[in-house]
């Protein structure tokens, strides 16, 4: 009986908490489709580019920023992060007036090698005094108009970040399978509806797209505050959510390029950052994993071998669970039944934590191209 209420009942009321009390982050409410009116001048922007080992996408990622229709001042700047490919090469043979190239140097202790990056092309975007930084992964292709897109919404309501969280690679399997379980439990851990609302505590940025106001980021400290974070978009929204309203919201107009052909390849993108997310304590591990257990797993096995209630409140969670998966589902246009397969995609994802978990113990946290990157490990 205790069991039954605990596995069966449990898990349908931290459903229902999800569903009807989360501020309704499921159905995605924060797009940038709805029209921003444009401002009366247009301020200065520079994007900067961290770039490593880029050579496969570079040119189509800076590409796309150089065909942006902006209307103001523009300019990109490629920090190429010791790349041992020809990444700096083809961005150059773009041959654009819009864009330099800086070779980076190497990254000193203490900070991870994709915000040094951002930091030296922060500095030298400084000597420009550009009202607005653009920070843009060199994997992400951007729609011609959404530079222009993001200005407006920043110049509506004077904000001090906009970041967009890009439509990621999805069509093999693998892809259909974990990438937009990826963005619903972000979207779930940091609503964007309460990220967008100045009430609340909740703070958070997606690192492949932001455009921050360059004066409220240097009240923060710049990017030399974050220095250490692995999570470095999600550390930058709550430091510029100090100086003022900050918007994140779901997009086409940003479109990763990077593929994940296999389920290996988005492990190491999840193995990477997760540990980091539990603040590297292996007794938030602990509480995450037997969480994850009883929000996904247990409703699966007592909807198929629990009885009476029990049962029935099995399988009322997992449709739930199931519903509320539809409007990513949507987005990514995949079949509505992967929303049946959630409760083992909560399990893939709580391996890979677990994984990550690992990796840091054996000092390999944070891994990335090569370089591992967790705190204590940089």
């Amino acid at each position: 009986m205790i069991a039954g209420i605990l596995f069966g009942f449990v898990p349908l009321a931290i459903w229902l908490y999800l569903l009807l009390l989360h501020r309704g982050f499921w159905l995605l409410r924060e797009r940038d489709t709805a029209a921003v009116p444009e401002p009366a001048a247009w301020p200065s922007v520079v994007a900067v580019v961290p770039a490593r080992n880029e050579a496969d996408v570079i040119q189509q990622s800076i590409g796309s920023l150089v065909a942006q229709d902006y209307p103001g001042p523009f300019h990109i700047l490629l920090v190429d992060d010791l790349s041992d490919d020809s990444t700096a090469d083809l961005a150059r043979g773009l041959g654009s007036d819009r864009l330099t190239v800086l070779a980076g140097s190497p990254r000193p202790p203490g900070w991870t090698g994709k915000l040094w990056a951002m930091q030296q092309g922060s500095d030298l975007a400084t000597t420009l005094q550009p009202e607005l930084l653009w920070f843009t992964d060199a994997d992400i292709a951007h729609s011609p108009d959404n530079l222009r897109q993001l200005v407006a919404r920043a110049e509506a309501g004077n904000k001090v970040l906009v970041s967009l969280m890009a439509r990621l690679h999805c069509r093999s399997t693998a892809e259909h399978f974990l990438i937009p379980a990826f963005v619903f439990f972000f979207d779930m851990l940091f609503p964007f509806g309460a990220v967008n609302n100045p009430r609340s505590k909740v703070a958070a940025a997606a690192g492949g797209c932001m455009l921050a106001r360059r004066t409220a980021l240097e009240k923060t400290g710049g990017i030399a505050a974050i220095r250490h974070n692995i999570i470095d978009d999600c550390a930058l929204g709550r430091a510029m959510k100090a100086q003022g309203p900050v918007w994140l919201g779901l997009t086409d107009r940003a479109v990763s390029l990077r593929p994940y052909p296999h389920i290996s390849d988005i492990r190491h993108m999840v193995t990477r950052t997760a540990y980091a997310q539990l603040g590297y304590s292996p007794l938030v591990l602990a509480g995450t994993l037997l969480g994850l257990a009883m929000v996904y797993l247990a409703p699966v096995m007592t909807a198929l071998f629990a009885w009476g209630v029990s049962q029935l409140a099995g399988w009322l969670a997992w449709i739930i669970m199931a519903v509320m998966f539809q409007p990513i589902l949507r987005f990514y246009r995949l079949s509505p039944l992967w929303g049946l397969a959630l409760p083992l995609i909560g399990v893939f994802y709580a391996a890979f934590t677990l994984e990550s978990a690992f990796m840091h113990w054996a000092g390999k946290g944070g891994m990335w191209k090569g370089r591992a990157q967790a705190q204590g490990q940089a």
